[in-house]
């Protein structure tokens, strides 16, 4: 396994940025919680705090919804008209291209997150998100309708009223506009609450958002716990939606509080535990590189990581010896050296769960193909890890790991195929490397996942809805969908001249 930075222990500290927002951000200004608590971000790379950020809890979020619900029921935003609101977003999305490089930098600092990825590509498509809702947001439009009834009707979509996002920590800036910029094209206030883990670049975002004009009180900030800032918006009763990302089981809380509370419309998008079905006639080397690139895209620590790679019998074997040669070339280091394929996973939590499925999966008898071991002398990095020999019941094939840790099975039919993708309470993603189109159609159509993919992986547009079936959630994010999500449908009926008024 090659590492860079020697070990580890040199790190590439000229891109690191000051970090300038650390309080809570509500009604366009920056404050401290009301507690006065704070808590640390740390360096993954290092482990070491890199800052210490306003800890808002219960009354920071009480805050920051009256001041959205005052800022929805009586401000600016939802009565702009959609071309002025999309001009603002325009704005925002050129201020987050002219300070990409600071927000990559504080993703890197804060998550792990390969610094040349999040510059050249993530914090530019979190732009273009920005502009394809400004788009959209002059385009929301009703039907008119003529009834049987002698009545006439037209439909009004309107926004659904104070949104809270809950966003989660392994792509911080991409996940934030996903998430507000189709609230703010549908004309809502919000409340976001970052990822404890992450919290820096959402705090430079709402400065930038401030910048570009959105009016005070339509997009607040409280940094701080699940538990606690999570909850407070799940159950708040004057919150209408709340859009989450996050696991499996954080997800059920959020429908517990929302059905106890005011039945809040929900956006759910969970756990994964894709599969990556590889056949026969495959280019083996293609299919080896596609295979390693979605276990250990962003450290595995991915809802759609390919982490079940199933292949077909005729080829297993090379494609085996294919990938482990590949992954001893995979680099694992300080994400700001271009050198780099994978830095650090996000936390120590994190870093010792993904290290206990490992030890896990060698004590159910899977074997190591590759990896499996920590590496460099701090910081938490983790080899790409590949296991064979791996049966459908195993902890490592069934629970998400959130890590680099792949799980490398064989088939012999198409059926078989369909059935062990299926063999999984998830359903959020699926690949499928084929040059036959039948089997293409087949198992695309088969598979139960909010997502296929034909010979490629990870693709995904602002165009393209994306979303989960059975426990990856419901909702969609992305495409015009995401946009409906934070709208609601009204009916108007009036009778036609000279017909009945009943």
């Amino acid at each position: 396994m090659a590492v860079q930075s020697n070990g580890n222990s040199e790190l590439f500290t000229c891109k690191i940025p000051d970090i300038k927002f650390t309080k809570l951000f509500i009604n366009g200004k920056f404050v401290d919680s009301i507690s006065g608590k704070i808590l640390a971000t740390k360096d993954p790379r290092t482990g070491e705090v890199i800052a210490r950020v306003a800890e808002g809890n219960k009354e920071d979020v009480d805050l920051a919804v009256k001041v959205a619900r005052e800022a929805f029921n009586h401000g600016p935003w939802p009565r702009l008209s959609g071309c002025a609101r999309g001009k603002i977003m325009m704005k925002l999305a050129d201020l987050v291209d002219k300070h990409a490089e600071e927000l990559a930098a504080l993703d890197t600092i804060d998550s792990g997150k390969l610094f040349y990825f999040g510059k050249s590509i993530e914090i530019p498509q979190a732009a273009n998100t920005l502009r394809y809702y400004a788009g959209a947001a002059d385009k929301i439009h009703g039907q008119t309708l003529k009834m049987s009834s002698q009545h006439q009707a037209y439909t009004l979509w309107e926004p659904i009223g104070v949104v809270g996002h809950i966003i989660p920590w392994n792509f911080p800036c991409t996940m934030f506009f996903t998430k507000v910029a189709p609230a703010l094209a549908a004309g809502c206030t919000m409340v976001v609450k970052p990822a404890e883990q992450t919290p820096l670049s959402a705090l430079y975002c709402a400065h930038l958002a401030k910048l570009a004009g959105v009016p005070d009180g339509v997009l607040n900030v409280i940094t701080g716990f699940g538990p606690t800032a999570g909850a407070a918006i799940s159950s708040h009763m004057d919150i209408d939606k709340v859009s989450f990302t996050g696991s499996t089981e954080v997800g059920r809380l959020i429908m517990q509080a929302a059905a106890t509370s005011n039945l809040k419309q929900l956006t759910l998008e969970l756990g994964g535990k894709s599969p990556l079905i590889i056949f026969d006639d495959a280019d083996v080397d293609k299919a080896a590189d596609l295979a390693l690139f979605g276990i250990c895209f962003n450290k595995g620590e991915v809802c759609v990581a390919g982490s079940r790679v199933l292949v077909q019998e005729g080829i297993y074997e090379e494609f085996k010896k294919k990938l482990a040669e590949k992954a001893k070339k995979w680099v694992v280091g300080d994400p700001f050296n271009p050198a780099v394929h994978q830095g650090p996973q996000v936390d120590e939590n994190q870093f010792n769960k993904i290290l206990s499925y490992i030890k896990h999966g060698k004590r159910e008898g899977a074997t190591l193909l590759a990896g499996g071991k920590p590496c460099g002398r701090k910081g938490y990095y983790i080899e790409p890890t590949i296991f064979t020999d791996v049966t459908d019941d195993m902890l490592i094939a069934r629970e998400e790991i959130f890590g680099p840790v792949m799980s490398l099975m064989k088939f012999k039919t198409t059926e078989e195929a369909i059935a062990r993708g299926n063999a999984t309470k998830y359903g959020l993603a699926a690949g499928i490397v084929t040059k036959d189109l039948n089997v293409a159609n087949t198992v695309s159509r088969s598979i139960r996942a909010g997502v296929i993919w034909l010979n490629c992986y990870f693709v995904l547009g602002d165009d393209c809805p994306y979303g989960g079936y059975k426990m990856s959630g419901f909702g969609r994010e992305l495409g015009t969908e995401a946009l409906h999500a934070y709208l609601q449908l009204k009916s108007v009926v009036t009778p036609i001249y000279n017909s009945p008024w009943f």
